[in-house]
């Protein structure tokens, strides 16, 4: 009997386990109700490399409304920019800066008016390498760029690579680079992606008879939406486009005021960049594809000896692509501060009744880019340690989600008081002789514990009006100060990266007495126009980088001993910049070689280039003047070796009372790289420098890790038991004002409370077992 009782007791209970397991696993792969997402994620793999040429245009473009909250440059130095977004404004600001590089270097042949009368003018005008070159470092330094490209309109592209090629132009020129995946090829034994393999092609070496599909003016090429953004452009009035000025003072200490049309001003609608439709890049990449267009403005026609018929002209556009599989989606409601439109709107799973959701990065085009806070008067479980990830929410069983995933109400809600007063003074120096540090001046930025408001206060107090009364040492401060600055200030600090890319890569490559057979001619050595313009456009393209410069080295560049063109700005938003070449200084206090940035710079890569990054370049550009077809390079594939990020150097925030911009700073430096004369070694050429607002950094006054460098680590007022930071009400202790600051605490359970409670627990346990037996 008591067998037969234990085998139906057994059976029982294993057929409850298999209906419950078969529940669970039913939940696990019930369907879940389809919504916007799954559209966009059904057609972003529908379309393949295999299958886009016979698919319909439509279908190989997504609603604009996938790329939600694109940056507006109006906005960058109001507003903070979302961290999922810094990738976009990347985009954003490289198109913009490269729009005004080719802006001024194709009007720089009207500062010399002498060689301008002389069929040797068209010379001044860039070369096929250095616009391949140019789009190659774009793609090399930024490595969340996919592609980068100039487009230019039918027979408005000029070139000094053919001979005897005064005031012609070439039918189309659209010098294109964009990231390969070099994982099977041969150039790799390893079989390893390195990300450092870019193929550059001319998308205009096209014959125009009967190659409509591949001619990227007409509608026949299907992916072509970033044209028709900018282009086709004529235009007949001389003060349509904008007029950019810059103030040029030259080693010889000439000066000149440079005036050149660019592209639209960050204060006009629309702005100088545009964001289309992520399209498929068909034939091409083969990737789903976010561009940001911006325009190119030249006077044309060029040469008539007469200036009153030469208008200024859009007469070419730069591409920046981003893949949008790596752009993260924001599956949050629209609301305050998160406004749309958003095509993935309100696909999160946040329970809404006790939870609100708040967008992550980092995750790109997939469910789960964000976590699940707790709503106001309401707090997570005690086996809660943190928000719900989106992550797990997406993944959870339909029992787990419906058991799970909610915040508790709390049952006692604590209020401000209405009349509070001073805090009395025994216990106002028990919380100051915690935390406070009473130190001032230069001191409080150099004490072993510092008090943010005292560095503040300090940071603030520094004038250029009242600087020369500190002393030098006093107008540097630590680098923990800035603790921060190389994730924050990446996409300044690339700037930097992509010329010196550029110009490693260009004398690497270019041979200057190189002959080629037919007319084609090698590229001229870079110019003063071209570096200046280079620097220029840094400054222009980024609202965030106050100062840009390129350092030569001695004897290192082409036509002058010493070069150091650095372009700066005073204030925010203006029109009008400044460049000066600092190699008119002299003397040897002031002469740039001698800093101690460019002599340590210098000393680091005297000898060992083996850590550089090596990057890979399959180039084809046109056989002939009208680009019947494409060829080969003659060195195919090349290379070059270029810093990247970790090879350049951030400096500690410093106030140049003595320099062109007289604020607290922190500058980026990376390095490059040319053959020696003999072409044997690699060595070092210069470095070129960026700088940004030290006040712009977001302080992190949070407990962290000790080996990080942060100045301000745990630094915070918060009760360290129980709540979050609050500085205001701090401030007030420190000021012996009225103050809610002991009010500001959560509540904490006690260890009688927390005893009692397992004690409880422990007790029921023993209970049930001894029911059990019974």
């Amino acid at each position: 009997m008591f067998f037969s009782n234990f085998f139906k007791e057994y059976f029982f209970i294993k057929a409850l386990l298999l209906l419950l397991l078969s529940t669970n696993v039913l939940a696990q792969f019930g369907v879940h109700q389809t919504d916007a997402f799954d559209e966009i994620y059904n057609r972003f793999y529908r379309i393949t490399a295999e299958n886009c040429m016979i698919k319909p245009t439509p279908d190989l473009y997504l609603p604009e409304e996938t790329v939600s909250h694109i940056p507006d440059i109006k906005e960058v130095n109001v507003n903070p920019i979302f961290p999922n977004r810094t990738a976009l404004l990347n985009i954003h600001n490289l198109a913009y800066a490269r729009a005004f590089f080719f802006s001024y270097v194709l009007q720089t042949r009207f500062k010399r008016p002498a060689v301008n009368e002389s069929k040797d003018a068209f010379e001044y005008d860039p070369g096929f390498m250095y616009y391949f070159l140019s789009a190659c470092a774009d793609v090399a330094a930024n490595p969340r760029l996919n592609a980068s490209a100039v487009y230019f309109q039918p027979h408005m592209a000029y070139t000094s690579s053919y001979k005897s090629f005064f005031n012609n132009t070439l039918p189309l020129f659209a010098p294109r680079a964009f990231r390969m995946d070099d994982y099977n090829d041969p150039v790799h034994l390893e079989r390893i992606s390195t990300m450092n393999f870019i193929q550059i092609d001319d998308l205009g070496a096209i014959p125009l008879e009967g190659m409509k599909s591949q001619n990227y003016t007409l509608e026949d090429y299907r992916i072509n939406e970033w044209y028709r953004t900018w282009l086709p452009h004529r235009n007949k009035q001389q003060d349509v486009n904008l007029i950019f000025s810059v103030k040029i003072r030259y080693a010889n200490n000439t000066n000149e005021t440079v005036m050149f049309h660019g592209p639209n001003a960050p204060d006009e609608r629309p702005g100088p960049v545009k964001f289309t439709r992520p399209y498929f890049d068909c034939g091409r990449s083969n990737k789903w594809l976010v561009p940001a267009v911006s325009a190119v403005a030249d006077l044309y026609p060029r040469h008539t000896q007469f200036r009153h018929i030469e208008y200024p002209t859009f007469t070419a556009i730069t591409v920046m692509e981003m893949d949008f599989e790596r752009i993260d989606i924001n599956q949050c409601p629209d609301g305050p501060g998160n406004k749309g439109p958003n095509w993935f709107k309100d696909t999160a799973r946040c329970k809404k009744d006790t939870t609100e959701c708040e967008p992550l990065d980092g995750f790109g085009f997939r469910r789960g880019g964000y976590q699940c806070r707790c709503k106001l008067q309401h707090r997570l479980p005690n086996m809660v340690r943190r928000p719900y990830l989106g992550e797990i929410i997406e993944r959870a069983t339909s029992y787990q989600y419906q058991n799970a995933f909610n915040c508790l109400p709390i049952q006692l809600i604590h209020k401000y008081p209405l009349n509070y007063g001073r805090m009395d003074e025994y216990y106002r120096r028990q919380y100051l002789a915690q935390s406070y540090f009473n130190i001032s001046g230069p001191e409080a930025a150099d004490s072993p514990s510092l008090n943010p408001d005292a560095v503040l206060d300090f940071i603030k107090l520094v004038t250029p009006q009242n600087c020369h009364s500190f002393l030098a040492e006093d107008l540097i401060l630590r680098g923990d100060i800035a603790y921060g600055k190389e994730k924050q200030y990446e996409n300044e600090a690339r700037m930097a990266l992509r010329l010196a890319n550029f110009v490693s890569s260009f004398s690497q490559i270019v041979l200057p007495n190189e002959m080629f057979s037919g007319l084609r001619v090698v590229d001229r050595p870079l110019t003063e126009d071209q570096m200046m313009g280079e620097v220029l456009s840094i400054l222009l393209g980024n609202s965030r980088v106050w100062s840009a410069g390129i350092y030569w080295d001695r004897n290192k560049f082409t036509s002058a001993a010493l070069f150091a063109p650095l372009a700066y700005k005073t204030i925010l938003n203006t029109r009008i910049f400044t460049m000066e070449d600092l190699a008119r200084l002299n003397s040897s206090k002031e002469v740039y070689t001698n800093k101690a940035w460019f002599r340590r710079m210098k000393r680091r890569w005297s000898t060992n280039f083996d850590d550089l990054e090596k990057y890979y370049i399959k180039l084809k550009l046109r056989r002939d003047t009208n680009g019947t077809s494409p060829m080969r390079y003659e060195h195919y594939p090349t290379f070059y070796r270029a810093a990247e990020m970790r090879h350049g150097e951030w400096s500690g925030p410093e106030f140049d009372c003595s320099g062109p911009v007289k604020r607290w700073l922190i500058w980026y430096t990376a390095p490059f790289f040319g053959w020696d004369s003999l072409r044997a070694k690699l060595e070092f050429k210069g470095a070129v420098r960026v700088s940004m607002d030290l006040q712009k950094l977001d302080l992190n006054q949070c407990p962290g890790n000790e080996y990080e460098q942060n100045g301000f680590r745990d630094s915070h007022k918060c009760d360290r038991k129980t709540s979050y930071v609050v500085e205001a009400e701090y401030t007030n202790i420190v000021k012996d004002k009225q103050t809610r600051y002991d009010y500001l605490k959560c509540r904490l359970a006690s260890a009688e409370t927390i005893g009692a409670s397992l004690v409880f627990i422990i007790c029921m346990a023993i209970v049930s077992k001894l029911l059990a037996r019974n």
